[in-house]
């Protein structure tokens, strides 16, 4: 059997650049008056991990997370993160 070439793996860079996604947390969190302390506490996550996705540095969002925030912030999905 035939082994398939293994793509080149991306630089972190590329990855970043790759898919497109932009966080737009902080708009939100503006918007509803609302600290990212008093997220992270209503959400139960850290204060340093919403602050990676907040800065675009996140390279996933669990759903129950993402969950969190948007009944937090009583927003959907896309009200935070756009494809662009």
């Amino acid at each position: 059997m035939a082994r398939r070439a293994q793509p080149e793996p991306e630089t972190e860079s590329e990855a970043d650049e790759a898919h497109g996604v932009t966080v737009h947390l902080d708009a939100v969190l503006a918007d509803r008056g609302m600290t990212l302390t008093e997220l992270a506490d209503r959400v139960g996550v850290t204060v340093v991990n919403l602050s990676v996705l907040k800065n675009g540095r996140a390279k996933a969002v669990r759903f129950s997370t993402l969950t969190g925030i948007c009944r937090a912030l009583e927003c959907q999905p896309g009200d935070i993160l756009r494809v662009d």
